[in-house]
């Protein structure tokens, strides 16, 4: 696993504190803290099954229209929401697949796919909302964010990748049972201390908390997740000799995944995005088609934003994108580099409106948006990925943009 740093200085989040630039102010804090899940987790397993049932529609319909909510608890999964489209899917059939993939397999853990029941209400889109989308305008009001800076290869915050890079390798050692007494529910909470500009971020602390079967003690799980989990993904170098852990810090996780706590598509967003670390305008992902701007803004200010860095134009982009209902295009385009930015932000946001087609439609024309790819990106991040095909993560506009403004 590559977690090599960026070729920049340390970064620091925040906004606050001593100094007068950006700069100064961006790293005045040293600690940030971010969060994963595993699949197992209740609402990602929510989100999971929105996507799901979204692919398998823009599979037959690439037109269609989706806004698909989920929610499951002890023995249950209700979908609800609006759907326009002229083809069918079996949406029990999907569901219980959904829920087997994950894991929930047997009754025993008060979840399963055999046995759960599946409720459905879906209606169809509003038309005073498709009267907008219809002549591509925005499906609804807001504001989205994008986000990339160099202290990864993947132009992604160091707290949240390594979180889902932990997490994920919690559930392949699930999975592939190698740690056979797991069970699907987890989550993982990274710390990164940053040091003095040029020094550089090491892991200060890791708290992971692993559903696990009843009869494995509380030392062998500590012990197994240390050398198979936290030593396997986080290299020496950031470790720095002073990180720390603490697994299932309440000695006991038995009960866990729906039967624990109600599960709900988009409950994990700052997960799927940057992990706190840039703003986020408050809409989810999972279960909308490429037509809400929910989705399409978001995916569309992540290219904008990392091909910015990606040319060398700023270590650190945030990208906001503001929509009127029903208007093509975006109502503002803003860019902040934190004083990082090698040209002036108005020279960068005169070339990305130039550039980039951030109306909704040209978004999904550029990132090909209008097929199933989504349920891939429901669990581990949006952004950042290079084991899924995640189109908003290439730079290949990168040189473009450098001319634009060189």
């Amino acid at each position: 696993m590559n977690l090599a740093l960026g070729d920049g200085p340390a970064q620091r989040p925040g906004l606050a504190g001593a100094g007068d630039s950006k700069e100064d102010q961006f790293m005045a804090a040293t600690l940030f803290t971010s969060e994963s899940v595993t699949e197992g987790h209740p609402d990602k397993v929510a989100d999971q099954i929105s996507d799901a049932i979204l692919d398998a529609i823009l599979a037959k319909d690439p037109l269609a229209r989706v806004a698909c909510e989920t929610v499951i608890t002890t023995g249950l999964v209700i979908v609800v929401g609006e759907i326009t489209t002229d083809c069918y899917v079996d949406i029990p059939r999907i569901i219980r697949q959904t829920v087997r993939e994950v894991g929930y397999t047997r009754a025993k853990y008060g979840f399963d796919a055999e046995t759960c029941g599946v409720i459905t209400s879906i209606d169809e889109q509003s038309p005073d909302i498709a009267q907008g989308v219809d002549v591509g305008g925005a499906g609804d009001s807001g504001m989205m964010f994008g986000f990339a800076c160099d202290e990864t290869p993947e132009l992604m915050p160091l707290p949240i990748t390594i979180a889902h890079r932990l997490a994920r390798r919690l559930a392949e050692v699930r999975r592939t049972k190698t740690l056979n007494y797991l069970r699907p529910d987890g989550k993982v909470q990274v710390t990164i201390r940053y040091g003095d500009a040029g020094e550089r971020p090491v892991v200060d602390t890791v708290v992971l908390s692993t559903q696990h079967h009843d009869e494995v003690t509380t030392e062998q799980l500590r012990s197994d997740i240390g050398e198979h989990v936290i030593d396997a993904v986080i290299p020496a170098e950031l470790k720095d000799g002073r990180i720390r852990t603490f697994i299932n810090p309440t000695g006991r996780f038995v009960v866990g995944g729906p039967v624990a706590d109600a599960g709900l598509t988009g409950r994990k967003i700052m997960v799927d995005t940057y992990g706190g670390f840039a703003r986020h305008g408050g809409g989810c992902f999972s279960g909308k088609d490429p037509t809400k701007v929910d989705r399409a803004g978001a995916y569309g200010a992540r290219h904008v934003a990392k091909n910015i860095v990606a040319a060398g134009l700023a270590r650190r982009c945030e990208v906001q994108i503001s929509y009127a209902i029903g208007v093509v295009k975006p109502v503002a385009v803003r860019i902040d580099t934190f004083g990082t930015g090698k040209v002036p932000e108005p020279a960068l946001a005169a070339a990305v409106n130039k550039l980039f087609d951030l109306s909704p439609l040209g978004i999904i024309k550029e990132l090909n948006l209008r097929r199933p790819l989504f349920r891939q990106t429901a669990v581990y991040g949006h952004f950042g990925r290079t084991d899924i095909d995640a189109p908003w993560e290439s730079t290949a506009r990168a040189k473009e943009l450098a001319e634009e403004v060189g």
